[in-house]
Parts: C-alpha cells; sequence; structure tokens
C-alpha cells in the first residue's frame, strides 16, 4: 500500500511527493527512484519535509509511527484499522486534538464512486448485506479478516445506518493463519436495521458487493466494478436500472480529499473518531468470534 500510495500522490496536481521513508532503506530507494522523489533515513526527517504524510506500515506500530509524525508537525493519513486496540486508536485522537494535526484513517471504500450513489439514495435502510471476498493476499497476516477486510464494511455500515449496535453474532474459522480467515457478523441496530456481512480472504474470486434495503427502493452495488442496479416498486411490479457511476480511482479520490483537508484545515472524511468506532466494533466481533464473552 505504501508503493500505491506514493504513485498517486506523484500523480496529484497541487501535491509534492518530497520524501519516502521506509525501514528497509533499499526499498525506500527503490520506490523513491520510480516516483521521482528522494528516500529519507528517518520519520523525523520526513516530517521535516512534508505537511502531509500517509503511514503505511504493520498496524501494531500504527500509534508509535502516527504520533511521532503528528508530534513533528505532520498530518497523517493512516491506513485502516486505525490501531490494534481501542488504546491505541484513542492515543492517536487525542494527539492529533493536542497537536493541532489532521487525522483521516484509510477507510477507501469510502470514496468509492459507488457509495455516493448510494448515499444520495440512502433514506431508511432496513437491512443491509455486504460481501468481501477475496483470495490471500500474503499481507496483513498480523491481523485476522475482520480487522483485515470485514472492517471497511463495518465502517460504511456504522455510516449508513448512524444508530448504536444493540447485538451482535459472529461466527469466524481460521484456516491458513492462526487468526479468522472467513467471518460472518450480524448486526442488529437500535432503529432496527438489520447488518449481515461476510468476510474472506481464502476465497478463490474476488467479490466486494453491498445491498442496502429499504422501504421504497433495494440498492445492489458492486464496489469492484463500480456498478449497481436499483429496484423499486412500480403498481404491482417491480422495475430495474441501472445505476449510472462515474467511475474512477478511490485510492485517487482519498489521497486528494485527505490534501484538501489539509489545505483547507477541514474535517477528513473519515475522521479518527470514526476510525476508532470502525476499530471497536470490529474488536468486539473479533472477541466473540474466538470465544470471550458470551452473545448479546
Amino acid at each position: 500500500m505504501g508503493r500505491n500510495h506514493a504513485r498517486v500522490y506523484s500523480l496529484i496536481p497541487g501535491a509534492q511527493l518530497c520524501g519516502v521513508y521506509d525501514a528497509d532503506q533499499e526499498r525506500a530507494k527503490a520506490v523513491a527512484e520510480e516516483f521521482g522523489t528522494v528516500p529519507v533515513a528517518s520519520l523525523e526527517e520526513l516530517a521535516e519535509l512534508a505537511d502531509a504524510v500517509s503511514v503505511a506500515v504493520p498496524t501494531i506500530a500504527h500509534r508509535e509511527v502516527g504520533c511521532l509524525l503528528m508530534e513533528k508537525g505532520a498530518h497523517v493519513l493512516m491506513e485502516k484499522p486505525i490501531a490494534p486496540s481501542v488504546e491505541d486508536a484513542a492515543a492517536l485522537v487525542e494527539t492529533a486534538k493536542r497537536c493541532g494535526r489532521i487525522l483521516q484513517i484509510g477507510h477507501i471504500e469510502r470514496f468509492n464512486p459507488v457509495l455516493r450513489q448510494l448515499e444520495q439514495r440512502l433514506t431508511r435502510p432496513v437491512f443491509i448485506e455486504a460481501h468481501r471476498l477475496s483470495p490471500f493476499p500474503n499481507r496483513s497476516i498480523d491481523i485476522g479478516v475482520v480487522l483485515d477486510l470485514m472492517i471497511h464494511d463495518l465502517e460504511i455500515i456504522l455510516h449508513l445506518v448512524n444508530s448504536p449496535v444493540v447485538s451482535i453474532d459472529a461466527v469466524g474459522v481460521p484456516v491458513l493463519m492462526p487468526s479468522e480467515d472467513i467471518a460472518n457478523a450480524r448486526l442488529r441496530f437500535e432503529n432496527g436495521c438489520v447488518a449481515n456481512i461476510t468476510a474472506s480472504r481464502i476465497s478463490p474470486e474476488k467479490m466486494r458487493k453491498i445491498r442496502v434495503f429499504q422501504s421504497d427502493c433495494y440498492l445492489s452495488l458492486d464496489y469492484q466494478e463500480q456498478a449497481g442496479q436499483i429496484h423499486w416498486k412500480e403498481g404491482m411490479g417491480i422495475q430495474r436500472a441501472e445505476v449510472e457511476v462515474e467511475k474512477g480511482e478511490p485510492l485517487k479520490h482519498e489521497l486528494e480529499a485527505f490534501i484538501a483537508s489539509v489545505a483547507h484545515g477541514k474535517d477528513p472524511a473519515v475522521t479518527g473518531q470514526q476510525g476508532a468506532a470502525a476499530l471497536e466494533l470490529a474488536l468486539e466481533i473479533t472477541r466473540r468470534i474466538h470465544g470471550q464473552v458470551e452473545p448479546a
């Protein structure tokens, strides 16, 4: 992901990619050469060069790296999940507030063009179903599939429903890694909405879809294809139409939004608090999968 961030920054008008840091200096040098910038020797040096920094490191290092950068004056886009624990997430949010820095969390699907179409048509969802499947990624192996993949849909659903979760049922199975590689969670919200979310990182196929049912229509959207359909009742029949989506690269939209937030001093689209809320829900689902609490 760090290389992808460097690639996109190098293409955005109004932004200058001024440096790359990696614990592997040879890797930093290679990425810097590829995208026309320089490798730096430390995070402190990077913070001196840059106004805004993307952090794409193992989750366990998010607090240390993010807090250091913000304390040195940089605004931070932190890849998801925000942190490995609620305590670490709180420390990042507190540091951003204390230092007056922007902290945006990299929930990239919030910048997928299909989500804009969903938001425009959203009234009051009563049932949401999300599927996120992929082959084994050979990355993020320090976390389970809930924190790796499902958290994308958890953050989006919290955003769409905007109501407290009142019950959780969850199941998961480890296959290749010690943590769960397949998981399903069923959430019930205070306003009556129910969400069913499935994630797998050992699927032979890729799938990133969400379906939203509400009283006036049913939306089926494909994040991967950036396409969808809307179904609605008309008389005694069901009508269907394609959802028109202006396709684009979500990472580019995400980084452009981050740069705009820094340039204009505005709250980011996905705040540290929102990232922390998604993390807290993902950790609760993980605890239930591993039998640490009884279902509500």
